[in-house]
């Protein structure tokens, strides 16, 4: 396992990427007019309702009760009416006795038990199969650690988020193609079609899986921090409608408010931790990613740790 400690503002960053995926509540603070107050409690309302999970995974007391916590972050690919499959998987575990906290992206190939399904599948194919309930037993099950919350933004909200400010400006740092689009190395800014063909590459990266979760790192960095300054009340409206029909969780509006006090020095304070393994075609002509056991077991081992109740 490669683990890195961010003490710099990047690390801060990492933390805000994060925490995006499930609002933009943590970019105006807790000192909120109130009616924008009650625009997102309304707004959090309409995220629980649709997040279509079991009353046990909606019912859960751990960040009122102030307790570690972990939330599965999914970046979701869906077309049409279809249920879709998850491109982007983050674990954040949290613990605000200690004030610390890891991140950990799980490769979209990993193969894995379908908890639920009887298979062994690509773990994205867990939230294809039956949605983020799914996904969450299977990434429970691969990890060996309790998932309390889970927060999902499909690719259209996504887009339409780096639209709304504007697009975002990053530093790239490999020539590829993705989609309609070329990439050169250097400065570029993208409208929120190409950021999201800049995300999506991986197979042309020789860090696989592991270069596009960093441009994804990339983007959503870029689009926290514009937002962050270049807030206006109107902008911040379109973000909750945005939200609104884009993304669904479990976390309650309370939940969200004691997230961004109680945890947030937590959130700061951030491991970056990294699966180390191997992948290739298999036997059915499908390819596949197998983590290393003992980096597996090393990460569950740091993550049960972090977790401790």
């Amino acid at each position: 396992m490669k683990k890195r400690r961010k003490k710099t503002s990047r690390g801060r960053r990492i933390a805000y990427i994060a925490a995006s995926i499930i609002g933009v509540f943590l970019l105006i603070g807790v000192g909120m007019a109130f009616y924008a107050y009650n625009q997102i409690d309304s707004t959090v309302d309409r995220l629980n309702e649709s997040a279509g999970l079991s009353p046990k995974r909606m019912n859960n007391d751990t960040i009122r009760e102030k307790k570690p916590m972990s939330v599965l972050l999914l970046g979701v690919d869906r077309r049409a009416d279809e249920q879709g499959r998850s491109d982007s998987i983050i674990v954040m575990t949290l613990n605000p006795n200690t004030d610390r906290s890891a991140m950990l992206s799980i490769p979209r190939d990993t193969k894995t038990e379908i908890v639920g399904k009887g298979t062994q599948d690509k773990i994205n194919h867990a939230y294809a199969f039956g949605g983020a309930e799914m996904a969450m037993a299977s990434v429970e099950n691969l990890l060996g650690i309790p998932i309390d919350y889970v927060a999902e933004v499909d690719m259209k909200g996504f887009q339409d988020a780096v639209d709304l400010f504007g697009g975002v400006t990053v530093t790239n740092n490999l020539a590829f193609t993705s989609g309609d689009y070329s990439f050169e190395p250097g400065t570029i800014t993208m409208d929120g079609s190409k950021a999201l063909a800049y995300t999506r590459m991986r197979y042309d990266d020789p860090n696989g899986d592991f270069g596009r979760q960093e441009r994804q790192r990339q983007v959503i960095s870029a689009l926290v921090n514009k937002g962050t300054n270049d807030f206006s009340i109107s902008k911040f409206n379109n973000m909750l409608d945005v939200l609104g029909h884009n993304a669904k969780t479990n976390i309650t509006f309370k939940e969200l408010r004691t997230l961004s006090t109680d945890y947030m020095t937590a959130f700061k304070n951030q491991d970056v931790l990294r699966l180390e393994g191997s992948g290739g075609k298999e036997g059915d002509g499908i390819y596949y990613w197998r983590p290393d056991a003992a980096s597996l077991s090393e990460v569950s081992g740091f993550l049960n740790e972090l977790m401790e109740r």
